[in-house]
């Protein structure tokens, strides 16, 4: 009546779902620590860069060294920010170009915000879709696995609890896996889920006050002719 004992009699179906309800588990575990390790590392790396950027350095010397090969979500962010707003202010910093370059600055960050999250967060719905699924799952190999019981009752035309036990035992077990691989899968996604949202908000915060320097000196640039023409 061991654990193995009762995989080793189940049947051929009931046997699959167990199999396949590991399977699940061990592949949510996996997408677990990869997912955790890689926020952890964006958040290393936010944090270093934050503090470079902060410290009032040369924006375009931040930029040659960080946003011709972004390595991870924040300097992405400011990449794509920084060359939206030069490629911009190259047709020049009349006042008609000051709002259609901070539009176009914000939209190039949000986009960039998305595609990162998006890259954070894939194969995250496999942790979803496992803790919603695999108990009905193993409620199938269990349904199976009973049906399969009273069948060799039936043949043996005894209700001798020696007899049901076993059957139903190993039928059960089919639930019992498929509660082991849904219950961590649903606590690890609703965790990484909350995660990926604080960096994501993250993200937004620099993104705005990025946006907002850049577009303070695109006025700046903008307003200095005419105050030379004054």
């Amino acid at each position: 009546m061991s654990v193995l004992g009762l995989f080793m009699m189940a049947d051929w179906v009931v046997k699959s779902v167990m199999i396949g309800l590991l399977l699940a588990s061990i592949i949510v575990w996996a997408i677990a620590f990869d997912k955790y390790g890689q926020l952890r590392r964006a958040k290393r790396d936010a944090d270093t860069f934050e503090d470079e950027f902060w410290k009032g350095g040369s924006v375009d010397e931040l930029y040659k060294r960080h946003g011709e090969a972004p390595t991870h979500p924040l300097a992405a962010v400011f990449s794509a920010g920084m060359g939206e707003w030069r490629r911009s202010t190259e047709a020049g910093t009349s006042p008609f170009l000051v709002v259609g370059t901070k539009e176009r600055v914000e939209r190039a960050m949000s986009v960039t915000i998305q595609r990162e999250m998006e890259r954070i967060e894939k194969r995250m719905t496999f942790l979803a879709s496992t803790g919603s699924a695999a108990p009905f799952v193993g409620l199938f190999g269990t349904v199976w696995g009973i049906m399969n019981s009273f069948t060799a009752i039936a043949g043996m035309q005894s209700t001798n609890l020696a007899v049901v036990a076993p059957g139903i035992a190993e039928a059960l077990l089919a639930t019992a896996i498929g509660l082991v691989a849904a219950i961590p899968a649903v606590i690890l996604y609703n965790s990484l889920s909350s995660e990926s949202a604080k960096f994501a908000g993250r993200l937004e915060g620099f993104a705005a006050e990025f946006g907002a320097i850049l577009a303070r000196q695109t006025e700046a640039a903008a307003q200095a002719p005419r105050a030379a023409a004054d």
